[in-house]
């Protein structure tokens, strides 16, 4: 299952982008506001709940300078990844698109990708709050 945010810019050049979200701590600023819990576990990996939903860890596995930073699920229950594509568009704005990559059997992707599409919406709008 592919998922895909809207691609946003952001005033934020590619490289101040890219630190950010290298830096597992700053993934709080992204969140929905029905964010139930979120929990830096380590340099790389970060545990968050959302209302009504079980708990997610994330780790980093991946960064690409200035151009894409790959998060993987900790659980192997769960198997996705979260990549953040960022596109310079100038000196000071790029372009951010969000991918969730996921291998659910055909009920689980029926029941998740509604708040999956929801919740990466909701991450790629809330960019410039880094």
């Amino acid at each position: 299952m592919n998922l895909e945010s809207p691609k946003v810019t952001v005033e934020k050049s590619a490289e101040y982008l890219f630190n950010a979200l290298i830096d597992v701590k700053n993934f709080e600023k992204l969140m929905p506001e029905n964010i139930a819990k979120f929990e830096v576990l380590g340099d790389d990996i970060f545990n968050f709940g959302l209302k009504g939903m079980p708990e997610i860890k994330l780790r980093l596995k991946e960064g690409i300078p200035n151009s894409k930073v790959v998060l993987n699920a900790a659980s192997d229950k769960l198997p996705f990844s979260l990549v953040a594509n960022i596109t310079a568009v100038s000196e000071n704005a790029s372009d951010v698109k969000l991918d969730f990559e996921g291998e659910f059997n055909p009920m689980m992707a029926m029941m998740i990708k509604g708040p999956i599409t929801k919740f990466l919406e909701t991450l790629a709008s809330n960019m410039h709050k880094l």
